[in-house]
C-alpha cells in the first residue's frame, strides 16, 4: 500500500464527502421539520455541522479499512441518519417522498456545484493538480451517493419513496422489510448485484444529466 498515495487520495476527498454527507443528511432534517416534523430540530441535528452527522465507524473506520483490505478496489460508509418521524408529517405517506427525496436531491446539486467550478476553473486557466481532482471527485462522490441512496429497497431513501408511491398493502409489505434492509442491501453490494443492475447505469444517467444542465454555463465560458 503506498501511504503516500492513500494520503493525498483522503486530501482530495475529504472535503467533498464532508460536503456530501452534512449536507445529505441536513437536507432530510430541513424537509421534515418543514413538512411538520420537529424531531431533527429539537435533537440538533438540522446542521451543517460535520461532527453532528459523521458516524465514527460507518464514515471513518469502515471506508479505510476496506480500502486497505481491497486496495481501493471497494469502499463503503455511512452517516448517522437524521431521526424522522414520519408520523408526525402533516401528510406522512405523501410528505415522506419528499423528505427522503431531500437527500439525493442535496446531493445532484453539490454535484452541479463542483462540476461548475470545474469549469470555472478551467476557463481561468487554473490547472493545479489538487484543486482540479477534487472538483472530480466532488463530482463522481455526490453522483455516487445520489444514485445509491435511491436504490429502491428501505431504509435507503429509494426504498422509503417507493413505500410513499405503493398503495398502502404493497407500501406495508415493503416497510417490513426495513430492519434488515441493510444486511440486504450489503449482500446485493458485496455480490456485485447492485454495482452492475443499478449504480452503473444510474450514475452514467446522472452523469449524463449534470453534463447537460452545466453545457449553457461551459458554452458561455468557452
Amino acid at each position: 500500500m503506498d501511504i503516500a498515495h492513500l494520503i493525498q487520495t483522503v486530501a482530495i476527498y475529504a472535503l467533498p464527502v464532508l460536503f456530501a454527507i452534512t449536507v445529505h443528511e441536513a437536507a432530510h432534517g430541513y424537509a421534515a421539520r418543514y413538512f411538520g416534523d420537529n424531531t431533527a430540530y429539537s435533537l440538533g441535528r438540522i446542521s451543517l455541522n460535520p461532527l453532528k452527522h459523521i458516524d465514527p465507524m460507518g464514515t471513518l473506520l469502515m471506508p479505510l479499512l476496506l480500502y486497505f483490505a481491497t486496495s481501493g478496489t471497494f469502499l463503503f460508509g455511512y452517516a448517522k441518519p437524521v431521526p424522522v418521524n414520519f408520523g408526525r408529517l402533516r401528510h406522512p405517506k405523501r410528505d415522506m417522498i419528499w423528505v427522503a427525496l431531500a437527500g439525493p436531491g442535496a446531493n445532484f446539486l453539490q454535484a452541479l456545484l463542483w462540476g461548475g467550478l470545474l469549469l470555472v476553473l478551467g476557463a481561468i486557466d487554473v490547472d493545479e493538480y489538487f484543486f482540479i481532482k477534487m472538483c472530480q471527485g466532488g463530482v463522481l462522490v455526490n453522483v455516487v451517493m445520489f444514485a445509491f441512496n435511491l436504490f429502491p429497497l428501505p431504509p435507503l431513501d429509494g426504498g422509503r419513496i417507493l413505500v410513499g408511491l405503493l398503495p398502502w398493502r404493497q407500501a406495508t409489505l415493503l416497510a417490513r422489510i426495513e430492519p434488515w434492509g441493510f444486511f440486504i442491501v450489503m449482500a446485493l453490494v458485496i455480490t456485485g448485484l447492485v454495482s452492475t443492475y443499478w449504480m452503473q447505469p444510474l450514475m452514467a444517467l446522472t452523469a449524463s444529466a449534470v453534463h447537460l444542465i452545466l453545457y449553457p454555463l461551459a458554452y458561455l465560458l468557452n
